[in-house]
């Protein structure tokens, strides 16, 4: 059915102006669900509501909910950027991208500008005459940094006044934690000096502090102060022990962010690398919402946008996997961010930074990793989840065994459907089953006679197992993951295959006893039996998470399956061409090499007749075609 844009929305399209801006998407209550930026803000608002954005499943949801489009014309598209960040930001719209979290990097704060600069912690940065180090990546790694410098330089941590006056100094001086300015035991110069080195390593420039401390230690022990020369030997140690912990990149390159992407069905993470004064300080991952039919560039526009919006301490380069499309205008506005120092967006092809992009890549796809392996141990998520699939769909109790059923075919060939498992809201791969259909023989594909034949096979096996009391060596059912029916039933698909799923479970008198629903691969609507109204579960729901968890592993199941039974029927297709190779010389041949059409074809003469059934007359046809 053709999209009908309403009266309103096109009167709003047809006056827009061709300057850059902001446009802010609202729903029918008001509410914002969009918020962009464009260059010319006519061309880009206009190509949501063409034919060119019917192949995007998430601009074709979010437009049918358009019911009011506000803008805000702006003289730069810099500005754009910044306003349309501020804004996301503030209103969190539904349909952006977003990161899961907007934490603030940790620093280390030295408060140069007074007389005998402190140390502390802080998440902001700001512009009044300290010296900021960082950021790390968790607050912990900072106290331990300091806890550790401590030892090293014995800064100042009370709130006296320091006049070198003072009758007595504090515990931390007999404990070796500072150096007492305080009762003038160094003076404001020599204070100043420690503190210079002890940013000097922050900074990652230790070497000339550990060589002077390294000469001072044997001066010490050459004139007999093993006392002294213990005690800078220590502060050696601790001062190793801080600079070994940040991985040497490269003396060449100075302050850069390595970003790279990972990206798996539904789910994504960025992983930074953060590097200074070409020392690998420390990294971070960050989760993102709303990824699913994003281009990657889209996706590391959008978090580039976010991530530094609250960053003060902008690197010189960011270092990125793939171009994207607003590269010189986020160069300019993180130009802006660093008060008019030049920054650079580059990637990589070869080198030293490819490298570390593919560093970055790895750790990213560890931590995508990690998170979903982190959500399949939280209980708590899945049975909220699980109570509130039952809850949106009215179940008569939780779906805590749901099968989902997906078709793959090429032009109406290797059609295959799969069967996945989830338990508990977790995958069962040990459950997981494929049906090669065999009903679908003409030359075009039909996606409902295949999920037909795939159910029927399905609920045939629950028939014939359901009184078989046969147990297996080890004490199991062999045939459990057929007599167990699912608590939920979920076909990937809208109403024809929902309706085709009713009518197998009425055959074998299972429809009310088995709950069933269809999910539409268009808007991820869920459609109930004779039901016209569908249900949509809400965007930031767990319940939302596990049914697209749950089809995105249908549909790869699915296409895994069909690419492998594809593939084998290629190499069988090749070898129906020989004359004289039947079905059984045709098994036994690619047996003998592995299923390799390749090994068959480089095979001699000689090698070929080592196969049962083939003599030298077949072994030479072979040769001949498959050469």
């Amino acid at each position: 059915m053709t999209f009908q844009v309403p009266d309103n929305v096109k009167a709003i399209l047809d006056n827009l102006p061709l300057k850059p801006g902001v446009y802010i998407m609202k729903n029918e209550n008001g509410k914002i669900i969009y918020i962009g930026k464009a260059k010319k803000l006519r061309h880009r608002v206009r190509s949501y509501f063409t034919t060119n954005a019917d192949g995007n499943r998430k601009t074709l949801v979010m437009r049918a909910k358009v019911c009011d489009i506000e803008m805000i014309v702006v003289g730069t598209e810099v500005e754009a950027l910044i306003l349309e960040e501020r804004l996301i930001k503030k209103h969190k719209p539904k349909y952006n991208i977003m990161m899961k979290d907007d934490k603030r990097y940790p620093y280390i704060r030295v408060s140069w500008k007074d007389d005998f600069p402190k140390v502390e912690t802080t998440r902001r940065v700001e512009n009044d005459g300290a010296r900021y180090f960082g950021p790390y990546a968790a607050m912990w790694a900072v106290q331990n940094t300091l806890r550790v410098l401590r030892k090293a330089f014995p800064y100042l941590t009370c709130d006296r006044v320091i006049d070198g006056n003072d009758e007595r100094a504090c515990l931390f001086y007999d404990i070796k934690l500072c150096n007492a300015p305080c009762i003038g035991a160094v003076n404001k110069e020599q204070y100043r000096a420690m503190m210079q080195e002890l940013m000097d390593v922050l900074g990652g420039k230790s070497e000339k502090v550990i060589q002077r401390l390294d000469t001072a230690m044997m001066a010490a022990s050459d004139n007999l102060h093993f006392e002294e020369a213990a005690a800078i030997r220590d502060q050696i140690q601790a001062i190793q022990f801080i600079t070994t912990r940040h991985k040497a990149v490269s003396p060449k390159m100075t302050d850069h962010d390595v970003i790279a992407l990972a990206r798996e069905d539904s789910d994504a993470a960025v992983q930074i690398l953060f590097i200074r004064n070409g020392k690998l300080i420390g990294s971070d991952s960050r989760m993102l919402d709303n990824t699913k039919d994003e281009s990657d560039e889209t996706v590391l526009e959008q978090f580039i946008t976010q991530f530094y919006s609250e960053m003060s301490d902008i690197p010189k380069e960011l270092i990125l996997p793939d171009n994207i499309e607003q590269a010189r205008i986020i160069e300019k506005w993180l130009q802006d961010k660093r008060h008019g120092s030049k920054v650079s967006i580059t990637v990589p092809q070869r080198g030293n930074k490819h490298n570390l992009i593919n560093m970055a890549k790895e750790n990213a796809v560890q931590s995508l990793k990690l998170m979903r392996a982190q959500y399949e141990a939280d209980t708590v998520k899945q049975e909220r989840a699980l109570s509130d699939l039952q809850a949106a769909l009215k179940l008569p109790k939780p779906p805590n065994r749901i099968e989902c059923y997906d078709i793959s075919t090429t032009q109406g060939t290797a059609i295959t459907a799969s069967r996945v498992m989830f338990v508990q809201g977790v995958a069962k791969k040990s459950e997981y089953r494929r049906f090669n259909i065999r009903s679908v023989t003409h030359g075009g594909s039909d996606d409902f006679q295949s999920m037909r034949e795939a159910l029927t096979r399905r609920f045939t096996r629950w028939q014939n197992t359901k009184d078989n009391q046969d147990i297996a060596p080890d004490g199991k059912d062999k045939d459990l993951t057929w007599k167990l029916l699912p608590d939920l039933l979920l076909i990937d698909g809208g109403k024809g295959q929902l309706n085709v799923a009713i009518e197998v479970l009425k055959e074998f008198d299972l429809y009310g006893k088995v709950p069933v629903v269809g999910l539409a691969k268009q808007f991820e609507e869920l459609f109930l039996p004779y039901n016209p109204i569908s249900v949509v579960l809400p965007r930031d729901s767990e319940a939302l998470y596990l049914v697209q968890r749950v089809r995105d592993e249908a549909h790869r199941f699915a296409v895994t399956s069909h690419r492998k039974r594809r593939a084998k029927m290629g190499m069988t297709s090749r070898l129906e061409t020989v004359p004289g190779i039947g079905p059984k010389k045709r098994r036994a041949l690619l047996k003998h090499f592995g299923n390799s059409i390749d090994a068959i074809r480089q095979a001699s003469i000689d090698d070929l007749m080592q196969v049962a059934g083939i003599n030298e007359n077949l072994a030479q046809a072979i040769v001949n075609h498959l050469d």
